[in-house]
């Protein structure tokens, strides 16, 4: 008599009776039975069987009942292969270990692991066979604002930002090491420069703070604008230190949430298989999924909703290490305010064929459309197929009119939470396998699913007003090469995005903005510094911090030097300000810090200041590991030779001249 066995959607093993009908033998589970039956099995293997291959090592006897579901997810995927180096009888502390990961990769994918597999599966088979998922789609010039920071239009939608800030919410994508920069930590504890040494983090967290004080000011509220960061199993223990460790950055308690990001399972062939780490089978490989998680992870916390129903009215996302995006976001979240923007992209000016994600509206035959970010490799042979035959081309601006995409973004939040409750938290994904072979049969390494946060608008209806709000190209100093990586790009004139530029582009932020007001302010001057890898090629000008208690508003800036023509900044000095300080004439050729502590106001008149100041030095070979990987990072450390500070606490109003 012969009886088959196999898979059952829910349940392990499903038990047939023979062809002649006779019932199977009371050994044979019944598939109601099943995980009774495995409680009952204390000391036997129950030998799980699945497409013909007994699972050894699998005992009931150690086995709890999340256990045995998520075996049974497990197997019901197809991926019986996880157990077939388990021996019965051994290594049990082992395979507890390997069905916690599979809980944590069940729990943190929407539909769990079926899903998910199910999911790969759809995509890998999309992928070897090329299908283009923009396929049917007509790219077309995207509707948005342009904006130069400072002017009329700017100081408009800039202020209906700041109106409306202390409804607003920030989301910090900062899932990522320093790897790629050389430096050990986490990317927001990096300095943003090293005059003051003020961390990205400190420095986000002072930006809203300052923005959420005027705001409140204004209405005369006491609203709390909070701050959700994601972080990952990388650098989550480390941000909450940080945190810890300096207050929160004066936010209040609550005020910042942390979000764990944890990893997806990687998948080894195009049949959805996951794979075991080559070493221990005990364990799978797994790798991120994408900052799009950000979208599932504010559905999860129950954060996306508490802020709609608490009538918050926009949330910018950001990422890590550009120390200029509080420049243009307030402004950006004005344009949503006023034009009605459901999603906001956040773009800087673009050269044609640029490796840059570029803002594209898409048509469909039908006449929908979508306003999304479109990868610089799928856009030129887009706009060729769809009547561009040279595809991406610079107009009369000297520009691409499709913006870079900057991954700065501003969503409306009502209409957010409603679109994520309904996505599950999820965006489009895509899988990006690298074949071995040209059938497309055999990667070369596991891969994964993936998503990206830019891709939110595709879950969007055709009633979703989705914009960009352009702004100049120096308002974007994202940090993230090492020098070694960043130079070659630096010795061509291009942008290395290393540390060292990121800082100059900070000092440099303040003092356009202030010679844009009138103030005479040295530019920059080419400098070469002998670094580790090579001379490295800076444009250094005066090192300016101004504190985000400083000014909050370009039309805040303004009324700080209310007779710009009274202040001169020479090339050698050095300038930091905090607090409210007005500044009416100073001259300044040397280095000055000014900090009025809160309830205090300073006004700079009549002085002038001239000392040795601080210069930029390069770090000689024989110090190089003395000087702590922050520092390192950069090429140089600053000699202070001579700085003058007056620091003001008792609340009333000072003058600090001669």
């Amino acid at each position: 008599m012969a009886y088959s066995r196999q898979k059952h959607r829910f349940f392990v093993c499903q038990y047939h009776v023979s062809e002649d009908g006779e019932a199977p033998p009371q050994d044979f589970f019944q598939p109601a039975d099943f995980v009774a039956a495995l409680k009952d099995s204390l000391d036997a293997d129950f030998g799980l069987i699945a497409s013909g291959i007994a699972m050894a090592g699998l005992r009931a006897s150690w086995m709890s009942d999340e256990e045995r579901d998520l075996a049974n997810v497990l197997l019901s995927a197809n991926q019986e292969h996880l157990f077939a180096k388990w021996a019965a009888g051994e290594d049990t502390d082992k395979k507890h270990a390997f069905f916690e990961q599979i809980a944590m990769l069940e729990k943190g994918y929407p539909g769990g692991i079926a899903a998910y597999v199910a999911k790969a599966i759809e995509l890998l088979e999309a992928s070897a066979k090329g299908v283009n998922p923009f396929d049917g789609f007509k790219p077309e010039v995207p509707t948005g604002v342009k904006l130069d920071v400072g002017d009329a239009e700017f100081d408009k939608f800039e202020a209906a930002g700041l109106d409306k800030f202390h409804k607003s919410a920030f989301v910090l994508v900062a899932g990522g090491l320093g790897e790629r920069l050389g430096y050990g930590g986490i990317k927001v504890s990096l300095p943003t420069e090293t005059t003051t040494g003020r961390c990205y983090l400190q420095l986000y967290v002072e930006q809203i703070l300052a923005r959420q004080r005027a705001a409140n000011a204004k209405h005369g509220t006491s609203e709390v604008v909070p701050l959700a960061i994601m972080t990952s199993g990388d650098t989550h223990d480390a941000t909450e230190k940080l945190l810890a460790d300096n207050a929160n950055f004066g936010a209040a308690d609550g005020q910042i949430t942390l979000m764990r990001q944890e990893k997806v399972a990687a998948i080894f062939d195009n049949d959805g298989h996951i794979a075991p780490e080559d070493d221990d089978a005990f364990s799978v490989q797994t790798k991120p999924h994408g900052h799009g998680d950000v979208h599932a992870m504010l559905l999860t916390t129950g954060l996306a909703r508490k802020w709609a129903d608490e009538g918050r009215s926009h949330i910018v996302f950001f990422q890590d290490t550009n120390s200029l995006c509080f420049t243009v976001s307030v402004a950006a979240m004005g344009v949503s305010i006023l034009e009605g923007y459901t999603f906001n992209s956040i773009a800087v000016p673009r050269t044609a064929k640029e490796a840059v994600g570029a803002i594209t509206r898409l048509v469909r035959e039908d006449g929908s459309a979508l306003t999304i970010n479109v990868e610089y490799n799928q856009l030129e042979p887009m706009l060729k197929a769809s009547g561009f035959p040279d595809g991406d081309v610079n107009d009369d601006t000297g520009f691409s009119p499709f913006p870079g995409n900057i991954n700065q973004l501003v969503v409306d939040v009502a209409r957010y939470a409603e679109v994520l409750e309904a996505s599950n938290g999820l965006v489009p994904e895509f899988v990006n396998p690298k074949y071995k072979d040209a059938a497309k049969t055999t990667f070369k390494k596991p891969t994964r699913l993936e998503c990206m946060m830019q891709d939110f608008p595709r879950n969007l209806g055709a009633d979703d007003v989705v914009g960009f709000t352009q702004f100049p190209d120096w308002t974007y100093s994202p940090v993230k090469n090492a020098m070694a990586d960043a130079k070659p790009k630096m010795d061509e004139g291009m942008q290395g995005r290393s540390a060292a530029e990121g800082e100059m582009e900070m000092y440099e932020s303040a003092a356009r903005q202030m010679r844009a007001l009138g103030c005479a302010v040295a530019k920059p001057v080419p400098v070469s510094l002998a670094t580790e890898v090579g001379e490295l090629k800076l444009a250094v000008g005066p090192q300016i911090v101004l504190a985000p208690s400083f000014a909050v508003s370009a039309a805040d800036l303004r009324a700080r030097f209310p007779s710009p023509a009274s202040v001169t900044v020479s090339a050698r000095s050095t300038l930091v300000v905090e607090g409210d300080v007005v500044v009416k004439s100073l001259n300044l050729d040397g280095a000055l810090t000014v900090k009025a502590a809160p309830g205090a106001r300073v006004v700079i008149d009549g002085l002038t200041v001239s000392n040795a100041g601080q210069t930029f030095k390069p770090i000689p070979a024989e110090e190089v590991e003395a000087v702590p990987e922050s520092i390192r990072i950069r090429g140089f450390v600053v000699e202070r030779a001579e700085m003058r500070e007056a620091v003001f606490v008792d609340a009333c109003e000072h003058v600090l001249s001669e």
